[in-house]
């Protein structure tokens, strides 16, 4: 019910809602009216009260619920099952134990902290309280296992996309990166669940560092991770980036469901990647080989010339690619 209260206050910017028109409308009493309204204010809801006159929201809180992030959303399907929490282990861990429910394809689970945030090849990701989007899509395509891969130049091509929607300028460094001035601020992990030639569930964690400050990244990885604000040196809206991603996302995804390509997403990571024409470096159960970046191919494979010559596809699976010198 106090969602209903703010739904109400919310149709009626900057207007009084007396008690007794919000009794009638919710079939509630004064009382409990009160009590929502106060609850609203706890968390972080900015409620002016005026006596004869009723109440008027004046401004709502930084969080990603789904009251504040669905009315952003123009999706079918991702985000209408919305799953918010105050503080996770990890998004992507509580989505995989609500991916077993029945009617959860396309629920989004969001929390405003990670306390073990996870990263590709088993490393960690800092997530501080509201400073960033901390996101996992539950997802379950009728495709082939070996397409899973796909999915994450789809939510890369979504990142880019809705960050240059904000003016942001962001780059793809294959597979799962996302770069803003030669540093990392978003990572894409994505997670299956199946058998040989049967899915049950793909999970796709995104992590944005949207608000951190220079203090919330360790020292040990500045060199080469950032956020959003440091780098533009203004702060993000989080709920409208998060809607953005998902939106985009959607479009993206069912394109591919419907086509069976990732075409589109691909052209978006080419037109944006960091890689291509580089000279870089390719790492793979702790051997090393060097070679130029040259395309991504339709199926997302990076594209390589090695040193002697030879064109070779490069599948993301636990290859790690680095630049000659560093990061990127």
């Amino acid at each position: 019910m106090k969602e209903e209260v703010l739904s109400v206050l919310k149709s009626n910017p900057g207007v009084y809602i007396s008690g007794q028109s919000l009794c009638e409308k919710l079939n509630v009493s004064r009382t409990a009216i009160w009590k929502y309204i106060n609850a609203l204010k706890e968390d972080g809801y900015e409620i002016e009260s005026a006596s004869k006159k009723g109440y008027r929201l004046v401004s709502s809180p930084d969080l990603l619920t789904g009251d504040e992030v669905i009315p952003f959303l123009d999706t079918k399907c991702i985000g209408r099952n919305y799953f918010h929490f105050d503080s996770l282990e990890s998004t992507n861990t509580k989505a995989k134990e609500l991916a077993s429910k029945p009617g959860l394809d396309g629920a989004v689970v969001v929390s405003e902290e990670q306390t073990t945030g996870k990263g590709r090849l088993g490393r960690n990701w800092v997530s501080p309280k509201h400073r960033g989007i901390w996101m996992s899509i539950i997802l379950k395509p009728d495709i082939e296992p070996s397409s899973v891969p796909k999915i994450v130049h789809i939510a890369a091509a979504a990142v880019v996309l809705a960050m240059q929607e904000l003016g942001i300028k962001a780059s793809v460094k294959w597979p799962n990166d996302i770069i803003l001035n030669g540093k990392k601020v978003c990572g894409i992990l994505t997670e299956m669940s199946g058998e040989i030639n049967h899915i049950d569930f793909v999970v796709v964690g995104i992590g944005i560092n949207a608000n951190l400050g220079q203090e919330d990244i360790p020292q040990e990885i500045a060199e080469k991770a950032s956020s959003l604000y440091v780098e533009t040196g203004s702060a993000v809206d989080r709920k409208c980036l998060a809607a953005k991603v998902l939106n985009h996302f959607e479009t993206l995804y069912l394109d591919f469901l419907k086509t069976g390509t990732i075409d589109a997403s691909v052209k978006i990571c080419r037109d944006n990647s960091i890689l291509l024409g580089r000279d870089i470096r390719i790492i793979a159960r702790s051997k090393e080989r060097k070679a130029r970046a040259v395309d991504i191919s339709i199926d997302g494979e990076l594209i390589v010339q090695l040193e002697d010559g030879r064109i070779e596809p490069i599948s993301s699976g636990e290859v790690s690619v680095r630049a000659l010198n560093g990061y990127i």
